[in-house]
């Protein structure tokens, strides 16, 4: 992941995103030669991964009976 200065990343925002939307580059952004965040495309985070995943490999039905047993033994708490 290349890495570029806050102060470069200020002065390019524009073709920062550019690139990270168009070309899916992936930037470190470094402040007093520390990393402190990371750009990346926004569609790595919106759970098309897991959904596919969770597609390709169904719950096993007992699956959903342990679950409605734990949340049998579960006690609500009233806050009111």
């Amino acid at each position: 992941m290349p890495e570029i200065t806050a102060t470069d990343a200020a002065r390019n925002f524009a073709d920062l995103l550019d690139a990270i939307e168009h070309r899916g580059e992936h930037f470190t952004i470094v402040r007093r030669e520390r990393a402190v965040a990371h750009l990346e495309p926004i569609d790595r985070g919106r759970g098309g991964d897991i959904k596919d995943l969770l597609r390709r490999h169904r719950p096993d039905p007992e699956w959903a009976n342990d679950l409605e047993e734990v949340r049998e033994l579960l006690e609500i708490e009233d806050r009111a």
